[in-house]
């Protein structure tokens, strides 16, 4: 499916004359004038049979049309906090196609959230996302509760969701002021992601709406109505949805994980917050030298596309991803969001990404152009151009990270390096060169880069997958350049063709090469060479001490990117080895896949709504 892009207009809070919260664009009212309260709890908590529905159950899952300022969803989590039955886990799927900004949620809460509601709604407008098209996953009561909100035209995102749904909240606007949200294909996407015994509610009640959602697979009727309507609607799903019938969780709650750098690493964090337990191998460890070991600093900054094309997309999942899941790290382990200022590739090409930015419509917070002064100034050095600056650039200690993701509860660590897999009932067996066991699970998922597609050809799983067999290893270095020569070094990050990053406290790494059919990783005068050349090439003036460094005379880091064409990377279950995934090719994006990636396959195991829409998860599938 390809997918057009379609800027995303915010929410203006205007008001009627009777003061209430109404939209100028549709010329409505957001809430019952009976109470927002009321409403939620008559028609969307009652109407589905909640909270007696989620009682013994595991999980239970809503999805929501029209979230507005998420009152229903306060309801809901209040109604989930108050159930001593409730089930463990909650997770709610909302799609806004104006959603507010975040300090217009916050005010607007204050004033018509109800007191009942009225601290759920300040921690809902805490974790409020940057107002950016696509799927934002926000967590709550320590990940017990969750909300992927879905920020975009339902028309263009129902379609386009994977979840499992037990209750479906079919809100916003009258049909007869916003048609689109209640027409018959929406609906017909939504009913396939409905669960086996799945119900809907909504409060509008017409026969056309009653007779389309029939069409679409929901037996419904009238129902008594909320605040002087006289009916509503609710019903139930007549059959599983297609979507909801490929999403059945797992039963088994242990994985097997071969390799523990940044793939491996993202993929135990995500298995271990679900309270599975998590055995990962390490062929690192097994030689005594684990996964990024020495390597001092790297960047995680998004990829701009006038046309916010998948590799765009994905670039800012993954850093929303990784934000949401690293920031609270102890210590080194979390990351420093400085910024990032992405330089212009030639002066000349300012117009062009103007009109990107105007293109896109991204709020200004969280991406905005500037001119050489200004880049210089966020920067705290001269650069050679103006550019681009990314509020939420991080800068990442990628050692220190990934032994805090080794170190969630539930996942051990134990060294080894696999050869092969074969099957072992129901799951899978890990083994080395020797045939000698290293470890056993249902679901068994390698992360070992390129050592992954040896593995598939030992076991006889890599014919059906030429993507996979095109994969190679590129090698690269990074070099560690003094901060004093550097005048203390750079604020933010600084990129371009190259990289420079802020000090850590052990100097400012400079980056990076790449070297095609290298026999080794390994830091040499020659790669410090193009390091140093690529760092002053992003500098407006080059301070004499930087000048005085000598090639070959500095520390550094070197080790190897496995890449896929295409430079996506291959994650999924394998469809000709039920059980056995692939997390690789992450390339030179190891960062920005590594949180997404874990949690993708984490969902999907739990039968959780995913945090990527199909037509991107399709993309990185393994073949």
């Amino acid at each position: 499916m390809s997918v057009t892009y379609s800027p995303l207009i915010p929410a203006v809070a205007e008001f009627d004359a009777e003061g209430r919260l109404f939209s100028p664009a549709y010329g409505d009212v957001y809430h019952s004038p009976s109470g927002a309260l009321g409403q939620a709890e008559h028609v969307f908590l009652r109407g589905n049979g909640l909270p007696g529905r989620w009682r013994g159950r595991g999980a239970f899952t809503v999805c929501e049309t029209g979230f507005g300022l998420g009152l229903n969803f306060l309801a809901l989590w209040r109604a989930w906090r108050e159930d001593p039955q409730r089930p463990a886990a909650l997770h709610v799927l909302a799609i806004e196609g104006h959603p507010f900004a975040r300090a217009d949620l916050a005010a607007l809460l204050e004033r018509y959230a109800p007191e009942p509601l009225a601290g759920l709604g300040r921690r809902l407008a805490d974790r409020w996302p940057e107002l950016l098209p696509g799927l934002h996953r926000l967590e709550f009561e320590g990940g017990a509760v969750t909300l992927t909100l879905g920020f975009g035209e339902a028309q263009a995102l129902a379609p386009r969701l994977s979840a499992r749904v037990d209750a479906f909240f079919l809100d916003g606007f009258a049909p007869e002021r916003n048609p689109r949200m209640w027409a018959p294909p929406l609906l017909r996407d939504l009913a396939a992601l409905a669960a086996p015994d799945a119900t809907v509610a909504t409060w509008a009640c017409t026969g056309e709406l009653r007779r389309a959602l029939q069409e679409a697979g929901f037996n419904v009727r009238r129902a008594p109505g909320y605040g002087g309507k006289w009916h509503m609607t609710a019903g139930e799903a007549a059959r599983e949805g297609a979507v909801a019938a490929g999403l059945r969780p797992v039963a088994h709650r242990h994985a097997v994980v071969v390799g523990a750098g940044l793939a491996g690493a993202g993929i135990a964090q995500a298995l271990g917050l679900r309270g599975w337990r998590v055995t990962v191998v390490d062929a690192g460890r097994a030689q005594g030298a684990p996964a990024h070991a020495g390597h001092v600093a790297a960047a995680l900054t998004p990829v701009l596309a006038r046309d916010d094309n998948a590799r765009a997309r994905l670039s800012r999942a993954g850093s929303q991803r990784a934000q949401a899941r690293w920031l609270g790290l102890a210590g080194d382990a979390a990351p420093r969001v400085c910024g990032t200022v992405q330089l212009e590739r030639d002066a000349g090409r300012s117009a062009a990404m103007a009109g990107t930015l105007e293109a896109l419509a991204f709020p200004a917070q969280w991406v905005r152009q500037v001119d050489r002064d200004e880049a210089s100034q966020l920067a705290g050095l001269p650069l050679a151009r103006g550019g681009v600056f990314f509020a939420q650039g991080m800068l990442v200690q990628p050692g220190r990270l990934i032994e805090a993701l080794l170190a969630t509860p539930g996942v051990t660590v134990q060294p080894g390096a696999a050869a092969r897999v074969e099957r072992a009932g129901q799951g899978w067996r890990v083994l080395d060169a020797a045939g000698a066991e290293l470890a056993q699970a249902d679901t068994v998922i390698l992360a070992n880069a390129a050592g992954a597609q040896g593995v598939l050809a030992a076991s006889g799983l890599l014919e059906p997958l030429p993507r996979l067999a095109q994969m190679h290893a590129l090698a690269g270095e990074v070099t560690l350049v003094p901060a004093a020569a550097l005048a203390g070094g750079p604020r933010c990050i600084v990129g371009g063709e190259g990289y420079l990053l802020p000090d850590t406290g052990a100097g400012c790494v400079a980056g990076s090469t790449y070297v095609h059919g290298a026999a080794e990783a390994r830091v040499s005068a020659e790669g410090q060479r193009v390091t140093l050349d690529k760092a002053a090439g992003l500098l407006g003036s080059v301070p004499a001490a930087f000048q005085a460094l000598e090639p070959g005379s500095l520390p550094g880091w070197a080790g190897w990117r496995a890449v896929l064409p295409g430079r996506l990377p291959a994650v999924g279950e394998l469809p000709q080895a039920p059980g056995l995934w692939l997390a690789v090719g992450y390339a030179s994006r190891g960062l920005s896949w590594s949180a997404l990636m874990g949690d993708l396959i984490g969902a999907r195991l739990q039968g959780e709504p995913a945090p990527l829409e199909t037509d991107l998860a399709r993309l990185v599938a393994p073949r």
